[in-house]
């Protein structure tokens, strides 16, 4: 037998670390749209068959958007949802770290000027090391080029974790 190869017995089995989301607002938002049934079919079944298996969290961002909504039913929903799914908020001790790093993002074009919340979602998920940020904007946030760009940002910043911006569709899988 090769000196590299153990022998079957000896080999230990790597137990799947559970996965660390961070969830923006759109995801949680889509629990309830009637305009997108697909997307919406998609985030049910995220929340109620797969969530279970990884720790999820939001920010005062998700907080604060949704406090803008002017539907207070709406509003009422979306906070259920965060307690009845487990959604646990990042402290803010790290505040000011996650403006600076959002203002870098908008500074270096990887988010736009406009989109400075989606700028603080990305620094949260990035500043908290979570292992993907889920959202549904596929346009500012879940796609494969804002992602690249946001990473050279990060690694020029010091944050060497690599962030995934996916949707919630790509988080379902079956162990």
């Amino acid at each position: 037998m090769h000196r590299w190869l153990k022998p079957r017995r000896e080999r230990r089995c790597i137990a799947m670390k559970r996965m660390q989301f961070y969830i923006d607002t759109s995801v949680i938002n889509f629990l309830f749209v009637t305009d997108a049934p697909d997307f919406r079919r998609t985030t049910v079944d995220f929340f109620e068959n797969h969530a279970g298996r990884h720790d999820l969290f939001i920010s005062d961002v998700v907080l604060l958007e949704i406090d803008r909504d002017p539907n207070m039913e709406h509003r009422a929903l979306l906070l259920e949802a965060i307690r009845e799914y487990h959604l646990e908020l990042l402290p803010d001790n790290y505040r000011d770290t996650v403006i600076e790093l959002a203002a870098l993002y908008i500074e270096r074009g990887a988010i736009p000027r406009n989109k400075t919340e989606d700028a603080q979602h990305v620094a949260y998920a990035t500043v908290f090391e979570m292992d993907a940020l889920l959202s549904w904007n596929f346009k500012h946030l879940a796609n494969v080029n804002r992602e690249a760009r946001i990473q050279i940002v990060n690694i020029e910043a010091g944050y060497r974790y690599p962030i995934r911006l996916l949707s919630p569709l790509e988080a379902i899988y079956e162990p």
